[in-house]
């Protein structure tokens, strides 16, 4: 990938707009927003939708644990690797009930990274997900 070039994985889940996965500006990568989606199809891992598509209930352990792994592969494969994270910025929809878990699963997946790190409480993301990363890494 050039510098100032755009990236789109092949393995993270398509972007929900006009967007890229991430951008190249120099020895910098910029990743979109990255939630839990699995590529190729509308599955949120964890999560149960009604028929109308509002949320029955979620998992954020196994929402964790998809966005980390989406997060890895855009990293990866736009030549960047989970070592080289800067900054990262967390996205939940329910900082009380959700914080503690994702807390102690990022502790375990971040630990030899090691990035800055800042967690926010929204009311909803563009998808009926609980959690989204914004993530700046190095190349």
């Amino acid at each position: 990938m050039s510098d100032n070039a755009t990236f789109n994985s092949s393995k993270a889940p398509e972007p929900v707009g006009a967007y890229p996965h991430a951008r190249r500006v120099g020895n910098m990568l910029f990743l979109s927003g990255v939630g839990p989606r699995e590529r190729g199809t509308k599955k949120i891992p964890g999560v149960e939708l009604d028929d109308a598509g509002n949320i029955i209930s979620y998992d954020i352990e196994a929402q964790c644990h998809s966005v980390f792994k989406n997060v890895r592969a855009i990293l990866e494969e736009a030549g960047s690797k989970w070592e080289n994270m800067v900054d990262v910025q967390v996205f939940l929809t329910n900082m009380k009930d959700d914080f503690a878990t994702y807390n102690r699963l990022y502790a375990q997946y971040f630990k030899d990274a090691n990035p800055c790190r800042t967690t926010i409480e929204i009311n909803c993301l563009p998808t009926p997900i609980a959690i989204e990363l914004k993530v700046i890494a190095t190349i």
